[in-house]
């Protein structure tokens, strides 16, 4: 649980990351920054933000901050309302990105492992211009270099609620108390 107080340090630092990386927001877009922390209050090292710009039926478009070092937890994307599981593309726009999915284990893992429970180690490192797709009912998880980094993501359809996480603790919604 976050105080509103929290909330909106988080999203205020976040909102300097999407200028690092020249994003260009809407005040609309800024107003709707999400602070994700999966119900464990440890958004500094577990957690993510998001912009989403459209959410159709279709298609998704999001920009998302992580902080130094700080980790989207492994997840994966399942069929909904009759639609198969999400498909979605990451571009690094700033920073450097350590993103593990289902595949060949690598040695030496750059990333800090976090302390949420994570099963997957093929690791992908992603810099400036670089992007990685990421196939459905792929387990996957990410964490941002020294830096911090400004992930784009252009999927298809987002039902962010109904995530699968390795980690049985982890709530998708974020509870911000008064």
């Amino acid at each position: 649980m976050l105080t509103k107080k929290q909330y909106q340090e988080y999203v205020n630092r976040a909102l300097e990351y999407y200028e690092k990386a020249h994003i260009v927001l809407t005040q609309q877009e800024k107003d709707s920054v999400e602070v994700v922390d999966w119900g464990l209050n440890e958004v500094e090292t577990n957690g993510l933000e998001i912009i989403t710009y459209i959410n159709t039926d279709r298609v998704c478009a999001k920009e998302m901050v992580l902080f130094p070092g700080q980790t989207c937890a492994e997840h994966w994307h399942v069929d909904t309302d009759g639609m198969q599981g999400k498909e979605e593309t990451f571009r690094c726009r700033y920073g450097k990105v350590y993103l593990y999915v289902d595949g060949e284990p690598t040695e030496n893992i750059k990333a800090k492992l976090p302390t949420t429970k994570t099963t997957v180690r093929h690791e992908v490192v992603l810099n400036p211009g670089e992007q990685y797709t990421i196939m459905p009912y792929t387990k996957h998880w990410f964490q941002a270099g020294e830096e911090g980094a400004v992930i784009s993501e252009f999927s298809t359809r987002s039902t962010d609620e109904t995530d699968c996480f390795t980690d049985e603790r982890l709530v998708r919604a974020t509870v911000i108390e008064d």
